[in-house]
């Protein structure tokens, strides 16, 4: 069942997620949210947005597929239809509009895909949270609502001078049925609460604190009766309260007092938890749980949602599972798990992540191309993706993305050791479409320009007999002392195949402290570099054209914590 999915979920909704086969389904989809570097939404009038997401750029802006979404929905019927439509007629053609369309097809699917005991989380933010309970109660039905949480992400902001501090996530929680799994959680009890509460102590030791035995409910004809000299209406019956008595855990202070029940601190659970999480803390840059992405969530926050609502064995679905936050949770819970991401980097990371927690553990992941007819499809679908995937496939360690103006004809770089000179590099460059005469010529002068030592093109389709002339014409590179050909072509064919490319060994980087900083880190490659943003901000955008991604395995190799 462990299985991660690349590519949009909502197909692999449709096509591989059964009726009624998930017992949870935790969903944490991009928001519309500044300070959480997710999804950011324009007015139909056109008012400039910021930088939208990569993956997701189209799928929330109002176009023929939001349109047609939104058709296919009302067609369909069920309770949620006059709730979007009636949220049409007041957001418009919006991107905001579009975002809830493409919502509800999603949680549509999540609905069909629980049990009739299941329970689905949505973590969202104050933004849109209250258009999203609508789309939840046309789907779920008011009454399956159970909890609007509210999670402390972050510590208040000192710059917020006209506002309140905005430091809260909502997670919404609905059930499909009337009956579902849910296990109360409870954390420690407040030493101050302690202190206060529990002021008796038993001659063995054990503490206590006192408890009514009244009851609230006056009209208790059965429940009224004289115990110890007080006539009262009580909680419990009388052969009850007198077999409490004989075992010793009902007080009386004096005669005529109206005794209390012994509440032994040993046999508390602690402090249930209420639908205000403020315990879990937020995850910090130096924190060695910390992968990258400005949105992960902490392994706590996960385990609560998972422990609360599933059983060990039982299974959890995670459709926008980004870094793989829940997936980990559930693996170390003893949950089967199911994961969903439109990104390869994101399916990569998860991969290794996975790897780095659970040594042995490997998951099936599908969507992945493991042949040329896979390998076309994903290029047709999304070059962006493919280029992603090639520069997995052939080892890249930097990837490269070019945000805005031409493509300079760098999608990631290698490290290697490269003796008195330092770290070497070596520039790829993949191409997914037809090939031009001019791609290795073009290499070359990249390699020149970055004073590169090695340049590598990476193509989906064969290339000619010039270019591979032309590469061979460029000659051969020490590095450090063993001959290298200074342009290289490989195929993707060639990778499935298991033929490499001939480079040296790329760089292993040293073992850093757990706590190591993004600056050590930097400094270890001798490459200014960023962690991979899968929504970034619209600062990065404007800072540079160029935004860099680490491989997941060196933040995991240098950064995680072992478990």
């Amino acid at each position: 069942m462990n299985t991660l999915y690349f590519g949009d979920n909502l197909w692999h909704l449709q096509e591989n997620i059964s009726d009624e086969s998930v017992d949870l389904v935790y969903l944490d989809p991009p928001f519309n949210s500044n300070a959480q570097y997710n999804v950011f939404f324009k007015t139909p009038e056109g008012e400039a947005s910021e930088a939208q997401a990569e993956a997701f750029k189209d799928a929330w802006t109002w176009t023929g597929d939001a349109e047609l979404a939104f058709d296919e929905i009302i067609r369909s019927g069920g309770a949620v239809v006059p709730v979007l439509d009636a949220l049409r007629r007041y957001l418009k053609e919006s991107d905001l509009m579009a975002y809830l369309v493409m919502m509800t097809s999603r949680l549509i699917e999540l609905h069909r895909s629980l049990k009739p005991t299941g329970t689905i989380y949505l973590h969202c933010d104050p933004t849109a949270s209250h258009y999203l309970k609508l789309v939840m109660d046309g789907i779920f039905g008011p009454a399956r609502y159970r909890n609007e949480i509210s999670w402390r992400r972050s510590q208040p902001k000192g710059h917020a001078t006209r506002n309140f501090s905005n430091a809260r996530d909502i997670l919404l929680r609905y059930t499909k049925g009337d009956e579902w799994t849910f296990h109360p959680v409870h954390v420690e009890h407040d030493p101050e609460y302690v202190r206060k509460f529990y002021r008796h102590r038993d001659p063995d030791g054990r503490v206590y604190r006192l408890g009514d035995l009244t009851n609230p409910n006056k009209n208790r004809p059965n429940l009224t009766y004289t115990f110890l000299g007080v006539k009262r209406v009580w909680r419990w019956t009388q052969e009850r309260m007198e077999e409490a008595n004989e075992a010793g855990i009902i007080v009386q202070s004096r005669p005529g007092a109206v005794p209390a029940l012994k509440r032994y601190l040993d046999e508390m659970p602690g402090t249930p938890v209420t639908n205000d999480w403020d315990d879990i803390e937020h995850l910090h840059g130096g924190d060695p749980e910390f992968l990258g992405y400005p949105t992960q969530k902490p392994l706590s926050l996960l385990e609560r949602v998972i422990k609360a609502s599933t059983n060990a064995g039982d299974i959890v679905l995670d459709p926008f599972c980004g870094c793989g936050t829940a997936i980990e949770a559930a693996q170390a819970l003893e949950r089967q798990w199911i994961g969903i991401d439109i990104t390869h980097y994101a399916i990569s990371l998860i991969d290794r992540r996975l790897a780095a927690s659970f040594p042995g553990l490997q998951p099936h992941i599908d969507g992945r191309p493991e042949d040329m007819r896979a390998a076309r499809l994903l290029a047709e679908r999304d070059a962006f993706q493919f280029q992603w995937w090639a520069n997995w496939l052939v080892g890249v360690q930097n990837y490269r993305e070019r945000r805005r103006g031409p493509d300079r004809g760098i999608d990631g770089l290698i490290f290697f050791p490269n003796g008195p000179h330092g770290v070497g590099r070596v520039v790829v460059s993949v191409k997914s479409g037809k090939l031009k005469a001019d791609d290795v010529r073009s290499l070359s002068h990249v390699v020149q320009r970055e004073n590169a030592q090695i340049g590598l093109l990476v193509t989906l389709e064969e290339p000619s007999d010039r270019m591979i002339a032309d590469a061979a014409a460029a000659g051969i590179v020490r590095a450090p002392n063993e001959p290298y050909p200074r342009l290289q072509i490989v195929t993707v064919e060639s990778l499935l195949k298991g033929i490499r490319p001939k480079m040296p060994p790329a760089i292993v980087l040293p073992e850093l402290d757990r706590r190591a900083s993004r600056r050590k880190l930097e400094e270890a490659i001798s490459e200014q570099m960023a962690f991979h943003f899968v929504f970034s901000t619209s600062a990065a955008a404007k800072t540079s054209d160029v935004v860099d991604h680490l491989d997941p395995a060196l933040v995991l190799g240098s950064l995680r914590r072992p478990h």
